[in-house]
């Protein structure tokens, strides 16, 4: 198995990923807009086993969910600031990194087949959504585990509404 490796801005930690991501979420909720400073968070999800960390020791801060009310576990390097990796009250045993922080952030394929778009009623005003990637409003499936629908564009999908 291939290992990607990364860490936060600072060096104090860094972590191993083994293997391909089980999928892929690109999520526009606005926890993840705050988390990143960005539009919106590319999480590459891991089984936790496909997962570790080799040097630090990670500070984790809790949040509740709006979505589902569970509890989301934010590990981050308490030197820097940097946020690396999630993990879920809602889904254990999986792991979601911040994409940005692998010394190589486009090493994992973005597919129809393994990515999701979700929360996209609170993405930017400005987004694109990616064409053939199943797409939601908010998660993709309800807190009692039932999937949702998805709707899937054929071309880039502009968001194109009024801010705010």
């Amino acid at each position: 198995m291939v290992v990607h490796s990364g860490g936060c801005l600072c060096g104090a930690l860094r972590y191993e990923a083994v293997g391909d991501p089980i999928q892929v979420t690109i999520c526009h909720c606005r926890f993840c807009q705050r988390a990143t400073g960005a539009g919106h968070m590319v999480e590459p999800i891991f089984a936790d086993r496909n997962f570790r960390l080799v040097r630090g020791q990670a500070a984790v801060w809790v949040h509740v969910s709006g979505g589902s009310g569970k509890q989301v576990y934010v590990h981050f390097c308490k030197a820097c600031g940097t946020k690396l990796w999630l993990s879920f009250e809602r889904f254990a045993g999986a792991v979601g990194v911040y994409a940005g922080t692998f010394d190589e952030p486009d090493w994992f394929a973005i597919t129809p087949e393994n990515a999701k778009q979700i929360f996209t009623r609170h993405a930017r005003a400005d987004a694109v959504l990616l064409p053939h990637i199943a797409a939601y409003a908010e998660h993709a499936m309800t807190n009692e585990g039932v999937a949702l629908s998805p709707t899937v564009y054929d071309a880039p999908h502009a968001v194109r509404r009024g801010p705010g």
